[in-house]
């Protein structure tokens, strides 16, 4: 059986017929005569099927099936009043979805003040967070299934294919375990430090990253020893509480406290005491450590306006630091 197609004023005539329950003054309610609103409500009577009102000289009254369709009708119609501004503010941006992949680094700070800040903003935009490795992300861009993505990466080195925004830049740090003998060392030999087995994410999570971190080893003349590779910063500062090895990590994981692990940053690799010869001095000065870098990365073609808020709004916090 073909469903019945009523339009939306048919049903402000149902509407206004119900609440009135008198044609006559239903009528002058929406600006037209009685014989044709009478005639409009037989007709959508015959195209449901169902009788929506008793009629005699005296009365009108709605029938149980009238009663029951009024709520949702008056629902209907509220909702189709607002479709207007809504398509208004989806095409501003103020309305939508953005499906948003993160790694787990810029989760420990400034990822949880965007969300919270950018909800006050536009709380009619969905933001769908989804945490993810770089491979991971671009996978599920190559899908479809995500909107836009921080990522982590060497400075310069964000995917290619992507418009990309630089939210962050910080330096590489070492984790390593607290009962180890460098770790309450006033200053680390580099040498010592790149003899250690390390722990480190694999090559396919953050190539330019891991990368970089292997030509640190290189320019030392030295072949890393990868004593266990794991995906997650977390798994990988546990591995090292475990003893397993030390480990390069961004700055920013260091806000993630294990106890019996210590971080020491670039400075703790600095040159020898001032009284010792020139000569050593020198020698004993440490290459700059690499440093990283996260993104947020968006197809080139943006096509989604609320990612077009989401971005800009990104790109003013970025801005003022």
């Amino acid at each position: 059986m073909k469903e019945a197609f009523i339009d939306v004023r048919a049903w402000r005539q149902f509407v206004a017929v119900a609440e009135e329950l008198h044609f006559g003054r239903a009528a002058l309610r929406l600006h037209m005569t009685q014989p044709p609103l009478t005639q409009a409500i037989a007709q959508m009577e015959r195209s449901l099927g169902v009788v929506l009102f008793d009629r005699t000289r005296r009365r009108v009254a709605l029938t149980p099936a009238g009663e029951a369709l009024l709520p949702d009708v008056r629902d209907f119609l509220e909702r189709a009043q607002a479709l207007p501004a809504r398509a208004r503010a989806a095409a501003a941006g103020e309305v939508g979805r953005v499906r948003l992949g993160f790694v787990s680094t810029i989760g420990f700070e400034r990822l949880p003040e965007w969300v919270r800040d950018f909800r006050v903003l536009c709380p009619q935009v969905a933001l769908e967070l989804v945490e993810a490795t770089g491979d991971v992300q671009r996978e599920l861009f190559a899908r479809g299934e995500l909107d836009a993505g921080l990522m982590l990466h060497s400075p310069g080195f964000a995917p290619p294919g992507l418009a990309r925004l630089v939210v962050a830049q910080e330096p590489l740090v070492l984790a390593l375990p607290e009962r180890h003998a460098l770790a309450g060392a006033p200053r680390l030999d580099l040498a010592r430090v790149l003899a250690e087995p390390l722990v480190i994410f694999p090559r396919r999570i953050v190539p330019s990253l891991h990368d970089a971190i292997f030509a640190l080893y290189h320019a030392a003349g030295r072949v890393p020893v990868v004593a266990q590779e794991a995906i997650q910063m977390q798994t990988i500062v546990n591995l090292v509480w475990g003893g397993l090895g030390v480990a390069w990590v961004p700055e920013s994981v260091t806000q993630f406290r294990r106890e019996g692990v210590v971080y020491r940053a670039a400075d703790a690799f600095g040159a020898a005491p001032a009284r010792a010869p020139a000569r050593a001095a020198k020698a004993a000065a440490a290459p700059p450590l690499p440093v990283c870098e996260t993104s947020l990365v968006w197809p080139a073609e943006l096509n989604n306006p609320a990612l077009a808020r989401f971005t800009d709004f990104v790109r003013e916090r970025s801005a003022a630091g």
